[in-house]
């Protein structure tokens, strides 16, 4: 029987020349904790850093997140990068955290070697989408993500028929810690890219109605309000609960807290690091995958997410095809350029979150790959 499991994940994007943006992701059965960080290419140090704890086991492990700022202004050409976070972040603040970071370095210069020597680098291993963008903020052009496996054959990433889109999954600056762009910026990028809405689901965190009505209003623009909430069974975004959860809830709990409201949860990227140690080796199948407590709490699944990998998502959606769960899309996005990689569509138009609930309670809603299709549509490949 299986007893631990630690899974991670490290992802590079680089939204404009020269600039890595770093997002490294632990969780086991002990910790779950996220970082993200910026390296300029000129000189490679790292320019910001914000951390994230989504569990932890003693009070003082948040104190390690003011620490984590000692790693800025760090090279990572230095010969002594190692020492130096450990003695900095590892001492000081958390090994966790410091391991990640280290991990994550090593990504970027792996990213940038690719970069610079794309003869080196397979054509199938590395699949480049650079889009031009007039966003608000220094980055004017989308991530140019590289994974592997990039190709896409998972029939829910097939183009939709045209209806109402929607990014269910974004995260904004300072709302939650572990994003980088602002809520105006984000709304900004969604509106470029053509996207009818999308949902503020901030870690923890519950926005005020008079603010997305200000915001919406603002914009000009279809913006909902949902929450990634933490539980010791993972993180689920919440629609209809209007109540501000802070810390880690038992699932449970809060799936009555949302059956009171008739609201609706939605597990997200339930299989995040699950493939990463091959789940051939863990035994762990559809069948098996289906049969986690997890799935008889939840309304339904969501089977895009960009920031776990593409087995991962097909996976999931096996898993939620075999539950008869709805599905849904969502980006993720800790970044505006993030925004719409994923996003879910409806067959109609939708104006506030009781019909969203409706509609995702309905089953009307199509996982879709967004971004790239879109853009290349526009013929701005």
């Amino acid at each position: 029987m299986l007893t631990y499991m630690r899974n991670k994940l490290v992802s590079i994007e680089t939204p404009a020349e020269n600039i890595f943006v770093a997002y490294g992701f632990l969780d086991d059965h002990i910790y779950s904790l996220e970082i993200t960080f910026q390296v300029n290419g000129t000189d490679m140090t790292i320019a910001w850093l914000k951390g994230h704890w989504n569990r932890y086991t003693t009070p003082d492990c948040p104190r390690a997140l003011d620490p984590l700022q000692g790693a800025v202004g760090l090279c990572l050409a230095d010969e002594g990068l190692s020492q130096s976070i450990h003695r900095i972040v590892g001492r000081k603040a958390c090994r966790h955290f410091a391991n990640l970071i280290l991990e994550c370095c090593d990504a970027i210069v792996k990213t940038r070697h690719m970069i610079e020597n794309p003869e080196e680098t397979p054509e199938n291993d590395m699949e480049s989408s650079i889009t031009a963008s007039k966003g608000p903020d220094t980055a004017n052009v989308a991530p140019r993500r590289i994974k592997k496996n990039a190709r896409i054959p998972f029939e829910q990433l097939e183009d939709a028929p045209d209806g109402f889109t929607l990014d269910l999954h974004v995260h904004t600056s300072p709302a939650s810690p572990c994003a980088s762009s602002s809520v105006d910026d984000v709304i900004s990028e969604a509106k470029r890219i053509g996207l009818d809405g999308i949902c503020l689901t901030d870690h923890n965190y519950q926005w005020d109605a008079k603010d997305i009505q200000a915001l919406r209003a603002k914009h000009d623009f279809l913006v909902l309000r949902g929450n990634e909430v933490t539980t010791v069974q993972g993180d689920i975004l919440v629609f209809g609960l209007d109540e501000d959860i802070q810390g880690i809830i038992a699932l449970k709990d809060l799936s009555e807290k949302v059956a009171a409201v008739d609201g609706f949860m939605i597990a997200a990227h339930p299989f995040r690091g699950f493939l990463a140690v091959s789940g051939d080796k863990l035994g762990l199948d559809v069948e098996k995958a289906a049969a986690r407590p997890m799935f008889t709490l939840v309304d339904g699944v969501e089977t895009l997410n960009s920031k776990v990998t593409v087995d991962e998502n097909r996976f999931c959606g096996q898993v939620a095809k075999a539950l008869k769960l709805p599905t849904t899309g969502g980006s993720d996005a800790h970044l505006a350029g993030e925004v719409g990689f994923y996003a879910t569509r409806f067959t109609k138009a939708i104006q506030n979150e009781e019909e969203l609930i409706s509609a995702l309670r309905a089953g009307d809603a199509v996982p879709v790959n967004y971004r790239n299709n879109k853009l290349r549509r526009n013929g701005n490949e």
